[in-house]
């Protein structure tokens, strides 16, 4: 059983920046991918990022690619989200999610378990 808990999330202004933070249960961190969804009310849940068990492959929504940064430490059980130029449109719950097997999928689905998820506002 793997326990997620995001924090960082909170209210900022167009073009600022915040980094999301997710800490990790289990003893079996460093074998997971990692990830973060988001979703905005009204509308489904949408793929950020990804990380996998090393940190060496990442992967990007089209969105958020040159934006974003994706990062872990496997020793903190820790995986984090720089977000810089933000956006009113990137205004959404934020989720953490992880998996116990290889690669970086982008599908919801495709994640074992989810935290609560932290709320990021931009205003314009």
């Amino acid at each position: 059983q793997v326990q997620l808990v995001e924090s960082g999330g909170g209210l900022v202004q167009a073009g600022g920046s915040l980094r999301l933070s997710c800490a990790a249960s289990g003893r079996a961190f460093s074998m997971y991918s990692m990830a973060w969804f988001r979703q905005a009310p009204g509308k489904e849940r949408e793929f950020v990022a990804a990380i996998g068990a090393s940190g060496l492959l990442q992967h990007y929504a089209d969105s958020v690619k040159g934006r974003f940064t994706i990062s872990r430490n496997n020793a903190k059980n820790t995986v984090d989200l720089e977000m810089n130029s933000l956006k009113p449109e990137d205004t959404a719950v934020y989720y953490c999610s992880s998996r116990t097997d290889l690669g970086v999928p982008t599908r919801p689905e495709s994640y074992d378990y989810w935290g609560q998820g932290t709320q990021v506002t931009v205003s314009s």
